[in-house]
């Protein structure tokens, strides 16, 4: 099952700012434009793990809202490209695995591969996350 979700983000620089300052975060790349304007990428880049948060946040509407009993990990987490104030980034999600959860039989375990992309098509990241779920177990079940 692959989602293409109908949500876009565009990043601002107050995104980073405060995502920095929450994170606790003073890395001059993300935050001194004359810093970043000496380094490779010419301006300040949006802090990988906002757009991390960001890639997963704008799945949940379509795959895990009101489901999820615990995110277990993310794995395979990359950033191909930067993210620059003023990127526009869209989402897909591919469910890649589903099992039932042995310790719990109310639970399954999914693993959801998240790609987040610019909107000149650039893939930015890119995750591999295993969630716990609430199983459905169909219509007229009991709890």
């Amino acid at each position: 099952m692959v989602f293409q979700h109908p949500i876009t983000r565009t990043l601002t620089e107050t995104d980073n700012v405060l995502f920095c300052s929450m994170t606790m975060n003073p890395q001059p790349l993300h935050l001194d434009v004359e810093f970043a304007a000496k380094s490779e990428f010419g301006k300040p880049i949006v802090n990988s793990l906002l757009t991390l948060g960001l890639m997963i946040g704008i799945s949940v509407y379509d795959t895990t809202l009101g489901t999820t009993v615990a995110n277990l990990e993310m794995t395979e987490v990359i950033f191909p490209a930067p993210v620059f104030h003023g990127d526009t980034l869209r989402i897909r999600t591919k469910v890649e695995f589903m099992r039932e959860c042995v310790s719990r039989p109310s639970a399954g375990i999914v693993k959801f591969r998240h790609r987040a992309f610019q909107q000149e098509g650039l893939e930015v990241a890119s995750c591999l996350r295993t969630a716990m779920m609430h199983r459905n177990r169909g219509a007229g079940a009991s709890e």
